[in-house]
């Protein structure tokens, strides 16, 4: 009876210890396992020690350590965040925006960032300096100025950004202002000013267009002035260069009948010109001398 319980132990005893031998091995590749650790693509690993944050992160691939030792990821992948907020402009009108930002952690200071602010860095350090400097940009504007200046407003927003957040390992790539919606009152107050401005426009074209036809219409009568003027002119200087030219060819006779007249030529035409009755008178020098005619017969 005594032999048959020994024999009965002997299995037992094997069982037990196979089952010990099992937990000890999972327990030693659980421990092997726990002794690497993969870090992803476009991440970096913070490595921890009993809470101490090391100097130095792991890139990505499989990597050993030790198992008292924690790995924490950091996205150094470019991120995009989108919120809605507030602001008031500089003449105080509400406006209700839909933003967004682009940045990344830089990975070779992802294990400071991680020391000094956590993982929960957006919330933490950045959304509210975003929506501070948000503020601060939209208040120097009037709300007119702010409809068509979303790409100004987010460069200067982005300025504002950079070395703030380069402090902490983080790079602000973009600042994108989506939308900025404004009250309804002051929506209307800006189409009706726009229905002003165009009115306003319009009578300031047909305006012009009037004046630029009286304009013409008075250019047109004093070109036909001038012209009329410019005929009587020629016509006028016409005349006299004719009365010039008459009076030129006239005295240009005289002058060459005056060279032709001669002594004899006045004899010539004196004698075939006298009616042969001699003058009653002839001038002397000491006046009218009558002439006494001789021939009882004559005339």
């Amino acid at each position: 009876m005594t032999s048959m319980q020994g024999q009965s132990n002997k299995p037992v005893k094997m069982r037990g210890g196979a089952v010990a031998a099992a937990v000890v091995a999972g327990i030693i590749l659980i421990a092997a396992f726990m002794c690497f650790v993969t870090v992803p693509p476009g991440h970096s690993g913070v490595v921890v020690t009993l809470g101490r944050v090391s100097d130095h992160v792991l890139s990505d691939g499989l990597h050993f350590k030790l198992p008292w030792q924690n790995v924490v990821l950091m996205d150094n992948r470019a991120q995009k965040k989108q919120f809605n907020t507030q602001a008031f402009s500089s003449d105080i009108q509400q406006v209700d925006l839909i933003c967004s930002i682009n940045f990344s952690v830089d990975r070779a200071t992802s294990q400071n960032l991680y020391k000094n602010v956590g993982v929960a860095y957006y919330e933490t350090v950045m959304l509210p300096r975003i929506l501070e400097n948000l503020k601060a940009v939209f208040s120097k504007y009037t709300a007119e100025n702010l409809v068509g200046a979303r790409e100004v407003l987010s460069v200067e927003v982005r300025a504002l950004l950079l070395p703030e957040m380069k402090a902490f390992g983080i790079d602000i790539l973009s600042v994108a202002i989506e939308n900025i919606d404004f009250t309804d009152a002051f929506t209307d107050a800006v189409e009706a000013k726009q229905v002003a401005e165009q009115t306003k426009l319009k009578t300031q074209i047909q305006q012009e267009e009037q004046l630029v036809i009286e304009r013409t219409s008075a250019e047109r009568v004093k070109i036909a002035a001038d012209a009329d003027a410019a005929v009587a002119r020629i016509a006028a200087d016409a005349r006299a260069y004719a009365v010039r030219a008459q009076a030129e060819a006239e005295a240009e006779a005289n002058k060459l009948v005056a060279q032709s007249i001669t002594e004899q030529l006045i004899r010539y035409v004196q004698a075939n010109g006298w009616d042969g009755k001699l003058p009653q008178f002839i001038s002397g020098e000491s006046g009218m001398i009558p002439v006494i005619n001789l021939d009882p017969g004559g005339q």
